[in-house]
């Protein structure tokens, strides 16, 4: 906890937000860090409430009263070590995370919950700027070799567990970079990708090795998934040259919407948008999509879709319109009924306050041809809920005006030629089958082939795939060595 009486004293510390017509003028960060005193406030609230719900809340089960206190006392780098206790990434989940624990905050019952979140970001800034976060190589070494496919936040944190207790770890990747969707699926301006490289310099000397441009297990991707990879290495390679493999990839498969004029230019998946703006803003090519001065139409309610918004807003687009198949969530949530758990409620963005028309309960019925073979606008329809259950409101069909459209439904599967390729079982939803607890959690059906993050729970949060990540490298390091000093 912090002060005995600080919830009773403080009001909650708000981290602060460059203005909107500034921010947008380009991709920087805009959320900056609290500052020293503000930090302290902010950890001075935690109250001393018996059960800290707050921390299994939290997917990586951070240990959030104890460097609630440590930062309210001024201790900060006692904080960083108890913070990197649990999470391997913190300066990820402190400006990405949607922050499940603070909806876990008890003090959230009856006032505004601790910022958890600006907290664990202050820490980390914190420990980058002091220093204190250092390389942490292995005593001695283990003469394993691991292969990680995929170098998201799941693979990342597999891959630098591992290496810390001495197997020499090499980290597939095909992109050009490494990251994964943490790279290239989440704008610059949320997260800014030198935080990544940072990491991998660390995990560097640490002993991980980084491939990229390399596609394992497949020739080719569907559409919809970005494949920069100069090199494809065959399953059967990794299997004799490594003594275990991890796959993490991505859920990369993006839901498609078949409806007539699905083929019309102008449609797009949301990553086909995301992936090269992000590219561009790293030095590559220009993002052949130019949002600049048309008319955006973003189809999904979701985090995908608010970096679409976001990321037109940066193009300036003329007008951005966002649409969602669900009903418009209550502005609040029934705090009694729902804690500890995540509320359904309404949220607004920061992409959002940016510039972007919102509704819901809309379901799309066609894309319509400019007579070019271009998309210039959207045919839909009012849906009425009940129950649960949906049905279109007759006679409420409207057009939508839309010069480019963008498909942010979310994500179905990882790849389903990757999971064939090592001969891995599929669950019902086509993520590889694996359990996460009891003996052999996060072994597939193939020998010495373990899945974790997305490639085995499907679409998720960046903290699931870190506690997923970790997880699994301590299944691999008993499944190697007879037993692990990993923490589970």
């Amino acid at each position: 906890m912090g002060k005995m009486t600080g919830f009773l004293e403080f009001d909650r510390q708000p981290e602060v937000y460059e203005a909107a017509d500034k921010r947008v003028q380009d991709y920087r960060e805009f959320v900056h860090t609290l500052s020293d005193d503000a930090a302290k406030t902010q950890g001075a609230r935690c109250m001393d409430c018996g059960i800290p719900f707050c921390n299994n809340g939290c997917p990586v089960n951070n240990i959030i009263p104890d460097w609630n206190d440590l930062v309210y006392r001024g201790h900060w780098q006692q904080a960083l070590e108890v913070l990197h206790s649990t999470n391997n990434f913190p300066e990820f989940t402190g400006r990405i995370c949607p922050a499940p624990c603070e909806a876990a905050c008890t003090l959230g019952l009856i006032a505004d919950p601790v910022g958890i979140k600006s907290v664990e970001h202050f820490i980390i800034d914190k420990g980058w700027e002091m220093g204190w976060v250092q390389p942490q190589p292995p005593k001695a070494r283990t003469g394993k070799q691991v292969a990680v496919v995929g170098s998201g936040p799941a693979g990342l944190a597999a891959a630098q567990q591992l290496a810390r207790v001495g197997h020499a770890v090499t980290v597939f990747e095909k992109a050009s970079r490494i990251g994964g969707l943490l790279r290239y699926g989440i704008p610059d301006f949320k997260m800014d990708k030198a935080l990544i490289d940072r990491r991998m310099a660390q995990m560097e000397a640490e002993g991980v090795t980084f491939r990229t441009g390399c596609l394992v297990g497949a020739s080719t991707t569907p559409v919809g998934v970005v494949n920069d990879a100069t090199e494809v290495i065959p399953a059967d390679k990794l299997m004799a040259e490594f003594d275990a493999v991890i796959l993490a990839g991505g859920s990369e498969a993006p839901r498609d919407l078949p409806v007539p004029g699905r083929q019309l230019k102008g449609v797009h998946f949301a990553l086909e948008f995301l992936i090269p703006q992000n590219k561009q803003v790293a030095g590559d090519a220009p993002n052949p999509i130019n949002a600049a001065g048309k008319h955006v139409l973003v189809i999904g309610g979701g985090d995908t879709g608010s970096d679409c918004v976001g990321t037109s807003n940066r193009h300036g687009a003329a007008g951005i319109t966002q649409i969602e198949l669900m009903p418009r969530p209550p502005e609040e949530e029934n705090k009694p009924l729902v804690w500890p758990y995540w509320p359904l409620k309404m949220r607004t963005s920061s992409s959002h306050e940016e510039g972007c028309e919102r509704d819901w309960s809309i379901v799309t019925k066609a894309f319509v041809d400019d007579g070019q073979g271009n998309v210039k606008a959207v045919k839909a329809a009012r849906l009425a809920w009940q129950d649960g259950r949906m049905a279109e409101v007759p006679g409420s069909e409207f057009e939508i005006k839309a010069d480019l459209v963008f498909l942010a439904m979310g994500f179905t599967n990882p790849l389903a030629s990757v999971l064939d390729a090592f001969g891995v079982e599929k669950d019902a939803r086509g993520n590889a089958k694996a359990g996460t607890d009891g003996d052999g959690c996060y072994a597939t059906s193939a020998a010495k082939v373990f899945a974790a993050g997305d490639m085995r729970r499907g679409q998720s949060l960046v903290v699931w795939a870190i506690r997923e990540g970790r997880q699994c490298a301590r299944e691999v390091d008993a499944f190697l060595m007879g037993s692990s000093t990993l923490p589970r």
